[in-house]
């Protein structure tokens, strides 16, 4: 699929071309890396500021409930990949470039997880582990979510292999943010994720946070509709992605603010529900 192609499918606003560039000359048929779900390693430049560890960005859009009876293909077909970071100067050539939560329609989840982890209860990485979900007035999800991506990629969480990724989930009433880890029986590491997840949004105490392993979940799921094995409540369409090369060129123009505010990732919040 064309980039043209891909944006208009996904209802996304693409610049045009700028002059003296070339359209792809692959066949239209074929869908470019950036929507592939091979966890190929994104090429980091020299001058770059690498990260720890590389991520993907995925998008989804949860089908209505009574379509979600009768599909037998499962949350994992609905799933799109947006993108590939491994660099401070990629991830905000990604980030600026999406669309803001508060212009994603209902039911739209945006996940930002390790490469090679894709966001699903049953994969390897996930199956036994589980999430921390807060939920969120509107006005302030656009900030937490930021928020919650610089600490994501800035390692603020402190548990290493342990993580997994978080998603975003708009909903009609108020949003939800979700920190998924590996182990849900650990119980250690499980406490250091809802401790960095309250800091980093400046949760007070009154603020509940409900935590989900994804084993309950998919047992639960199971027990709805046994005729569906991949429900996944996270995983949704795309309104998303624009051109990437005019992405990275931005990033790499922006090297000096990406990278102040790579290391300054815990910004304060505003007031949460």
């Amino acid at each position: 699929m064309s980039e043209r192609k891909m944006c208009k499918f996904y209802n996304l606003n693409v610049p045009d071309r700028r002059p003296g560039e070339t359209p792809n000359q692959n066949n239209d048929n074929n869908d470019d890396d950036r929507n592939s779900d091979h966890p190929l390693e994104p090429y980091v430049p020299p001058h770059h500021h690498k990260l720890e560890y590389s991520y993907w960005m995925w998008f989804s859009r949860r089908p209505p409930a009574r379509e979600l009876s009768a599909s037998t293909t499962g949350y994992g077909q609905a799933l799109r990949m947006v993108g590939r970071i491994a660099s401070v100067e990629q991830w905000w050539g990604l980030y600026l470039h999406l669309t803001r939560p508060a212009e994603l329609p209902p039911l739209s989840d945006l996940h930002l997880f390790k490469l090679g982890i894709k966001p699903m209860w049953e994969d390897p990485a996930n199956v036994n582990g589980g999430k921390w979900v807060v939920r969120l007035r509107k006005a302030q999800t656009g900030r937490a979510w930021e928020d919650l991506c610089m600490a994501m990629i800035g390692e603020q969480f402190m548990v290493g292999e342990e993580m997994c990724g978080i998603v975003l989930s708009i909903r009609f009433q108020e949003d939800h943010l979700a920190v998924w880890h590996r182990t849900a029986a650990d119980a250690d590491a499980k406490a250091r994720v809802r401790d960095t997840l309250r800091r980093v949004l400046l949760l007070p105490a009154s603020v509940p946070l409900e935590y989900k392993a994804h084993g309950d979940c998919l047992r639960a799921s199971a027990n709805h509709n046994p005729h569906n094995h991949n429900h996944q409540p996270h995983a949704s369409h795309n309104p998303f992605l624009h051109n990437a090369t005019d992405a990275h060129s931005s990033a790499t123009n922006a090297h000096s603010s990406a990278t102040n505010a790579y290391n300054s990732a815990p910004r304060a919040a505003d007031e949460r529900s």
